[in-house]
């Protein structure tokens, strides 16, 4: 580890309509089983628990009172770049969350009052460097400390108390490759998980394990040819260059003892193989394990099970997202994972396919998903050119993207944000770029369109997690690009791209209360307890990759809404 400064600062709380209370204790530790029983009072991880429901039973907010929510506190982090896209997470009543450039605060959960704040120092010049920066998505926490990545390829671990260092780990040669993380750490049994950026670049997408007490390595998981079977299904080599990757955290299980997670798309992002992607183009075969689900041994990082949802995936429609639906049904033990290109796999723990279902109506890159044998069904693969109309469905941006669904075990239904957008296409013939440092390698220019005979849109779907039947659904003029929250109190909160929070009865879909929070969405939202009071706290701050690109195709606001302005605003019943 090489030794940097530390900066263990205060910044600007603002409490609006709350008093200031007695500082949180920090009474109890986090560990697995904490994490795993999911108790009322807290969010202890990014989907809330190992099972991974994004969904608080709390109840005091509910459907008959939620038109009385108001404002309760916000905190401002300063320099939030692209949006403020981060998961809060809570415990015992302290709220911890990362800013853009990795900035970490602990706030008191009951008033907004900051407890510390720390600032990375981080290598600016890189950063500017890079393509998918300074944004950060969330930290984990276990054992007394607050775990959070760095765009410059670095896992701290920072005590929950203080916010002091506890150590501080290079896990990736950034000035090399120019990737970082972005996504949050998964803390589970004494390791911390981390994956790194990696589809666009011509690496090999690893996957670290850390020890939760030291900062040691343990293991790395290669998600481009990380067996010798993979490496097989990359011809001409070209596993060296694969991209993959898991940028956005998985869950665990502790019944196999196994880490589940998704893998990044393989670079180029477009191949120019034509209809024999086996035996031509940039990366002839099925390119393991990108694009894939993988099980993994906690322990050691061997690789137990995965499977492939788009083998030679030509379109970026990866398999990182993060959910892992962890489900009982009917006697058996399901997993439900959304895929990038609008379709939601179903499987055993053994990641043994059970169904596929289709989320998104404008979808053409395949005809159809076999729902039991998950072939792909009609595929479109490209040769070197403009394609020809029509365009390609979805856009890059995916039909789903890696903001967060919501399952209630109260109502049984998964709600989900899909997104109807389509994008012209011409795929160019690239060589890797790895001197004097490692280079973007997409092979195609694109650019964002309404489908063909309609508008652009997006929706939030109530549906049953393994069939796929729709109970209800409500459409949005743009596809809102933040995490969704499910509730006891029988509750459905959908931050929109527009700036306005909304709150839906999760049984009906009915609209019951709206707040205009003045900027977009693009990050997480959570509900807790604090000194007895429930809270909803959801992240504001527009920006990101996607919606960079809204502007041009929607117009209206979007290309005022700043893309460096955001707060942390948590609401309360008065």
């Amino acid at each position: 580890m090489r030794k940097r400064s530390r900066y263990l600062v205060e910044f600007v709380a603002f409490a609006i309509g709350a008093t200031l209370s007695a500082s949180p204790t920090f009474a109890q530790s986090v560990d697995t089983a904490r994490i795993e029983a999911a108790g009322q009072n807290d969010w202890l991880t990014y989907h809330g628990s190992y099972k991974s429901y994004h969904y608080s039973p709390l109840a005091q907010i509910n459907a008959n009172n939620v038109g009385n929510l108001a404002v309760a506190w916000t905190h401002i982090p300063g320099r939030p770049t692209r949006g403020l896209q981060s998961m809060p997470l809570v415990a015992d009543g302290v709220l911890y969350y990362t800013g853009s450039y990795s900035r970490t605060f602990a706030l008191n959960g009951a008033t907004g009052e900051v407890i510390w704040s720390y600032f990375p120092e981080l290598d600016e010049a890189l950063i500017a460097r890079q393509t998918h920066s300074p944004y950060n998505r969330g930290l984990a926490l276990g054992e007394g400390k607050a775990y959070v990545g760095t765009m410059d390829g670095r896992l701290i671990a920072l005590d929950m108390k203080t916010g002091k260092v506890v150590w501080d780990t290079k896990l990736l040669d950034s000035q090399k490759l120019t990737v970082g993380f972005t996504g949050a750490p998964l803390y589970a049994k004494g390791t911390v998980i981390i994956g790194a950026q990696g589809g666009e670049w011509p690496g090999r997408g690893p996957i670290f394990a850390v020890d939760a007490a030291t900062g040691k390595k343990k293991w790395e998981f290669l998600t481009v040819a990380g067996t010798d079977e993979a490496m097989k299904t990359w011809g001409n080599d070209s596993w060296r260059t694969g991209g993959g990757g898991g940028w956005m955290p998985g869950t665990y299980d502790s019944d196999t003892n196994s880490i589940l997670w998704g893998t990044a798309n393989p670079a180029p992002l477009y191949d120019w193989s034509g209809a024999d992607y086996k035996k031509q183009g940039a990366r002839p075969g099925d390119n393991l394990y990108t694009t894939s689900v993988i099980a993994l041994d906690l322990d050691t990082g061997k690789l137990k099970s995965y499977y492939q949802e788009l083998p030679h995936d030509a379109w970026d429609f990866d398999s990182a997202v993060g959910e892992f639906l962890m489900l009982e049904r009917d006697g058996q033990k399901l997993v439900v994972h959304p895929n990038k290109s609008g379709f939601v796999f179903v499987y055993d723990r053994n990641l043994g396919l059970k169904n596929v279902w289709r989320l998104v109506q404008n979808i053409n890159f395949v005809k159809d998903i076999d729902s039991k044998t998950g072939e792909l069904i009609g595929r479109r693969d490209f040769a070197a050119g403009k394609v020809e109309a029509p365009p390609l469905c979805p856009y890059i941006g995916g039909g789903i993207s890696w903001n967060g669904g919501s399952y209630s075990p109260k109502t049984g239904l998964y709600y989900k944000i899909g997104q109807e957008w389509c994008m012209d296409l011409e795929v160019i013939k690239t060589t890797p770029i790895l001197e004097p440092m490692v280079q973007l390698n997409i092979g195609a220019n694109f650019k964002l369109r309404d489908p063909e005979g309609g508008k652009a849109y997006g929706h939030v779907d109530a549906r049953d997690p393994i069939t796929g039947e729709k109970k209800w659904e409500i459409k949005f003029p743009e596809p809102p690009l933040a995490s969704l929250l499910a509730t006891g109190g029988n509750l459905l909160f959908v931050p929109d791209a527009r700036g306005v929070l909304h709150a839906y009865n999760a049984n009906s879909g009915e609209e019951l209360w709206s707040h205009n929070n003045g900027i977009g969405h693009v990050g997480g939202i959570i509900s807790y307890n604090a000194g007895g009071k429930q809270y909803v706290a959801v992240m504001t701050g527009w920006g990101s990759l996607v919606g960079d690109e809204y502007p041009a195709l929607f117009g209206g606001n979007y290309a005022n809404m700043p893309k460096d302005s955001g707060a942390l605003v948590v609401f309360a019943l008065p």
